[in-house]
């Protein structure tokens, strides 16, 4: 997510980025008695500075057919310093809807340990939204995060994630993904101010069809980061047992 690990670019970013669980669009979905373990890496490359990165790993569970919670390690590093712990999260995912609505709705909400030199604490919460027009999958999603440092806390602030799937019965899907922070939910910074990304995605699920599939996807974005021009990669295995 994030503004937490957005971190990056560790100047600009470190602020709201220190909450982030990753990039990676939160999407509904029943997994009820299914354990996942996931890796994850994903990148930001300012035009005019280092890259940083994020490797990460985590553990899910589905506990019923409405209810997934989710464990996540986080960890930066960049080309000039050693990469450290920056994070760890509690996720979950409960769905409200399962079919009943044209709209599938779930609320996501996440609570978060900031790591380093800036310790701290982070919430994030918001509806999930899911549907479908044909074969395109569709995902919607507004977040609402607040950051404490030093014992208190910043303000709320809104982001956003999109996202289009296009299945198929391929085992290789394509689709696009779109990120941004908006600034304070009640008052947004100004445009040079706010992040907006979007780009490729690709989703790949081997060997294809089954609940136990190892599940990948990977996505290059461009566009702005907290104002700075840049570009962001992110990788997702998630291997179900």
């Amino acid at each position: 997510m994030k503004p937490a690990a957005l971190f990056g670019l560790l100047a600009a970013l470190a602020m709201p980025a220190f909450a982030d669980p990753g990039y990676y669009v939160v999407t509904p979905y029943d997994r009820e008695g299914i354990a996942s373990a996931e890796l994850r890496y994903w990148t930001v490359k300012p035009d005019d500075d280092i890259e940083t990165t994020w490797p990460e790993v985590a553990f899910s569970y589905g506990v019923n057919s409405r209810w997934t919670t989710l464990l996540l390690a986080s960890y930066i590093g960049s080309t000039s310093e050693a990469t450290k712990p920056s994070l760890l999260t509690w996720q979950n995912v409960v769905l409200l809807t399962q079919g009943e609505l044209p709209v599938d709705i779930a609320l996501y909400g996440a609570v978060s340990r900031l790591l380093g030199s800036r310790p701290g604490h982070s919430y994030e919460y918001g509806p999930v939204l899911q549907t479908e027009f044909g074969r395109t999958q569709v995902n919607l999603n507004a977040l609402f995060e607040r950051v404490r440092r030093s014992g208190s806390w910043g303000p709320l602030r809104l982001k956003y994630q999109w996202q289009l799937r296009q299945h198929s019965r391929s085992w290789l899907q394509p689709g696009l993904q779109g990120f941004g922070e908006l600034g304070d939910w009640d008052h947004w910074s100004g445009h040079s101010q706010q992040s907006n990304r979007a780009g490729p995605a690709v989703f790949a699920t081997l060997p294809p069809g089954g609940q136990h599939a190892l599940q990948v996807q990977a996505a290059y974005l461009a566009g702005r980061t907290y104002g700075d021009s840049g570009r962001m990669f992110s990788l997702r295995v998630l291997l179900p047992f």
